[in-house]
This record gives structure tokens, C-alpha cells and sequence, in this order.
């Protein structure tokens, strides 16, 4: 943009890098702080450096968390011994909505996709499959999202369990193809929740 001053430029185009941020939505985000009182960008500048700050992963299942372990694995009123296995933090958020869960979690942080060169060293798989070893883990329930990335990452992990005692199941497909958890409603959730079958490495 010409005639632009320089931090008018520099905020736009730091917006812009943001997922779902378009040239457009950056300006309008940057003009808004401008017009806006100063306590305004004050308080985002200061939840972003606590955001970075005060923000870790749990040691136990990689979610994000102020404090180590964090809430859910910490709670002694869950049951530790099943695991639901997702991709993204938000993805704990949404079926925590639903109430029906009572386990604990176990975060991957994306799924694998050798298209875009993403493979198992790019994902907490293997303190997942730590958790396994030490044996205190009765069901994994595999919950990633319900596209070819998804599957493709449940099979991976179901074939890479070799414990033979541990129960594997995947939400039943009341679930839109193609769709990501974050996005399904909490009844619909739920469902496939209660609805979970058996998984195999086949996928099936």
C-alpha cells in the first residue's frame, strides 16, 4: 500500500499471516486498533505475551496448559485407563461440550499427510504410544477427524499398538465426511461418542 505509514503497513501485513486472515480482514483489524482506546491494544499485546509465556504442553497427553500436568490429566475423577486420541487442542474443547466423555486425552497435534510431508516424528505418536508401554491404558478411542488424514493416522497408530490387550475404537460415523471434530455439533458428537466400534489397522 503506498502512502501507508510504515507500523500501519507492518501490522497489516502480520495479520495477514494469520490463518483465515485475508488482506482485506488485516487492514480492517488494523484500522480498528488504531481507532480504538490504547487500553485496548494494551490488553492484546499483553495476552499475547502471556500466551507465549505461561502457555506449555502437558507432559502427559501434549495438550496446551498453564499448569503440568494439566487439569484433565490431573484429575483424579477420571478414568485414565481410556484415552481419546485427537488431533488439535480445540478438538478436546468440543467434546468436553458434550459431557458424555469421563476419560482422559491424548493430543497429536495434526494427523499425518505424506502429501504435505508430514509423518509420524511431526506428531506426539510417540508419546502416545509411551503411554501404551507402561501399560495402565484399557481402550484407546481413536478420534481423529473423518477424512483421508484422519483415517489414514488412526490406521497408523492402530497398527503401531501392539498390545493386544488394549481395546481400539473409532467414533461411529455420525460424523460428516471430510468434516473436522471442532466443527460438529455437541448432540452429533456425543452420538458417536456413545456409538464408538471397534477400530483395526485395516480401518475397519
Amino acid at each position: 500500500m503506498d502512502n501507508v505509514a510504515a507500523p500501519v503497513q507492518a501490522m497489516i501485513e502480520e495479520f495477514a499471516k494469520l490463518p483465515g486472515i485475508g488482506p482485506k480482514t488485516a487492514q480492517r483489524l488494523t484500522f480498528f486498533l488504531l481507532r480504538a482506546p490504547k487500553d485496548i491494544s494494551q490488553r492484546l499485546a499483553d495476552a499475547l505475551i502471556r500466551l507465549k509465556e505461561q502457555v506449555r504442553s502437558c507432559s502427559v497427553c501434549c495438550n496446551l496448559t498453564e499448569t503440568d500436568p494439566c487439569s484433565i490429566c490431573g484429575n483424579s475423577q477420571r478414568d485414565h485407563s481410556v484415552v481419546c486420541v485427537v488431533e488439535e487442542p480445540l478438538d478436546v474443547l468440543v467434546i468436553e461440550k458434550t459431557g458424555v466423555f469421563k476419560g482422559v486425552y491424548h493430543i497429536l497435534h495434526g494427523a499425518l499427510s505424506p502429501v504435505d510431508g508430514i509423518g509420524p516424528k511431526d506428531l506426539k505418536i510417540d508419546e502416545l504410544l509411551y503411554r501404551v508401554t507402561k501399560g495402565d491404558i484399557s481402550e484407546l478411542i481413536l478420534a481423529t477427524n473423518p477424512n483421508y488424514e484422519g483415517d489414514y493416522t488412526a490406521a497408523y497408530i492402530a497398527s503401531a499398538v501392539t498390545a493386544s490387550n488394549i481395546k481400539m475404537t473409532k467414533l461411529a460415523r455420525g460424523l460428516p465426511l471430510g468434516g473436522d471434530l471442532e466443527y460438529a455439533d455437541e448432540g452429533t458428537l456425543a452420538r458417536a461418542l456413545e456409538g464408538r466400534r471397534i477400530f483395526d489397522s485395516a480401518g475397519h
